[in-house]
């Protein structure tokens, strides 16, 4: 396994043709940024400002990754962050894990629009981001035809209302693409346990 994720994204360099030409170009270029930015996804960590931040007690993660980010993960609660919140309109919910990986961050993003308070289930479709923190790299699925999740347990906590501990188990039969770029990475399987509170804080 390469002790690295890798392939941050390279500057570009602006292309000066004479003197004369500066302004215009500068002024055509400055245009060009602009859009490109708007056409650029948020973010998905900005969806997760509300969130509520605990791995809980039997937290965990596990996957192995293939393709531009080859590596194994292995999380305890202790070692990781996470995240959740619900969904627009009730529509399920969004989970985000993060740690550290070769001295890089590492997060995992999973929307699971069908999932239900209490609730175990089977084949739930899911989407899912991966992304190295900082680099401006993100693979996401397309759709919700490539990924699905199966809860096993929705178990509530007695000290904490509205919180229960979740855990599943995400399969992927097809690559994520990178956004804006032409790599991918698979992740036939990933595991994890975390914390999910049903109610706005």
């Amino acid at each position: 396994m390469p002790n690295t994720l890798k392939k941050r994204v390279s500057a570009r360099i602006l292309p000066f043709v004479g003197l004369l030409l500066l302004v215009p170009l500068v002024a055509c270029e400055s245009s060009h940024i602009v859009e490109t930015a708007e056409e650029t996804p948020p973010s998905p960590a900005a969806e997760l400002e509300t969130a509520n931040s605990d791995c809980g007690e039997r937290g965990k993660l596990q996957s192995d990754l293939f393709g531009s980010l080859e590596t194994s993960v292995s999380w305890t609660g202790s070692e990781m962050l996470c995240e959740n919140m619900l969904r627009p309109n009730g529509e399920g919910v969004r989970l985000r894990f993060a740690g550290d990986i070769d001295g890089e961050r590492l997060a995992f993003i999973i929307a699971i629009p069908g999932l239900e308070r209490d609730q175990s289930a089977v084949e739930l479709p899911s989407n899912v981001t991966t992304t190295v923190e900082g680099s401006g790299r993100f693979f996401s699925t397309p759709n919700l035809d490539v990924c699905w999740t199966d809860v096993s347990d929705q178990t509530p906590l007695v000290e904490t209302p509205d919180t229960y501990t979740l855990t599943g188990t995400l399969y992927c039969v097809a690559p994520l693409g990178e956004i804006n770029g032409e790599a991918a990475v698979s992740i036939p399987e990933l595991t994890f346990t975390t914390l999910m509170r049903w109610s706005t804080p």
